[in-house]
């Protein structure tokens, strides 16, 4: 799990609520007057709705899954690849069949993919390119799936307004109807809290769960693209069959120093 996402949802949920209950208390106003289940429908709903006209609706059913996709880990973790090509460039010295068997162990399948075409006897500009192509995509996709994330985050404080625009239509009908002395002056305020609830749950999702969570997607592509130029060139010397000297020398150039010291600094092969 990404603590970091559980860590700010948590902190984001729990201060709104600490102070909806500290500011109720003042006027003994019980915190369940936020919760309107109308307003709620118009923002979650609207949201949903204006983002199945704006995108297929195959890409609008993967919002659950980019939803998860904040939470988990990264999927690459550098160092471990690096060692990868190290254990592989080994093996590869030996001869093409021996490098073939070892393709079984790999579960990265993008590098078993690539091993593949390397002992089917690819050129080097081929796989390059092959490779390069394979993970334009990916990157384009994720890209277009942390678009439609950030639609949503400006979608939401939309239909907040139009869910105002609504309440403060009844309010005033409802001033208009009424009867006695007040002329309805007593109702205004609670009807106008009522309104200003839904702008406030579309500023809540649009900053706090929308917007976050397409930087989010952002920031995990941007990770994943340099995983994949990793992968990429590593196995290019594969290809070259480069000396594992020579492959951890290079590749160790993708990964932070801090984590280059711990894992490789004391690797004397």
């Amino acid at each position: 799990m990404d603590l970091a996402t559980i860590f700010g949802l948590i902190t984001g949920t729990g201060l709104i609520i600490a102070s909806m209950i500290i500011e109720g208390s003042k006027g003994g106003i019980p915190i369940t007057e936020f919760w309107s289940t109308s307003s709620m429908l118009i923002v979650l709903g609207g949201t949903i709705a204006a983002t199945s006209v704006a995108f297929r609706m195959n890409e609008v059913t993967r919002v659950l899954l980019l939803i998860k996709f904040a939470f988990t880990k990264p999927k690459f973790i550098s160092h471990e690849l690096v060692q990868t090509f190290i254990d592989l460039a080994e093996i590869g010295r030996k001869g093409p069949a021996e490098l073939e068997n070892e393709m079984a162990n790999i579960k990265n399948f993008f590098i078993k993919d690539g091993v593949e075409f390397i002992t089917q006897g690819i050129k080097l500009e081929d796989l390059r390119e092959i490779l390069e192509q394979r993970e334009n995509f990916r990157y384009t996709r994720e890209s277009h799936e942390a678009d439609l994330m950030k639609k949503m985050g400006e979608f939401s404080p939309a239909f907040g307004m139009v869910g105002t625009l609504i309440g403060l239509v009844f309010m005033l009908f409802g001033m208009a109807n009424s009867e006695g002395g007040d002329g309805g002056i007593g109702s205004i305020g609670p009807a106008m809290a009522v309104a200003l609830i839904t702008t406030f749950y579309g500023a809540v999702l649009a900053n706090l769960i929308f917007n976050p969570f397409a930087e989010k997607i952002k920031s995990r592509n941007k990770e994943n693209s340099k995983a994949y130029e990793l992968m990429i060139e590593g196995l290019c010397m594969l290809h070259q069959k480069k000396h594992p000297f020579d492959v951890k020398d290079k590749l160790t150039a993708f990964i932070a120093a801090e984590e280059r010291n711990k894992y490789f600094a004391n690797d004397n092969d």
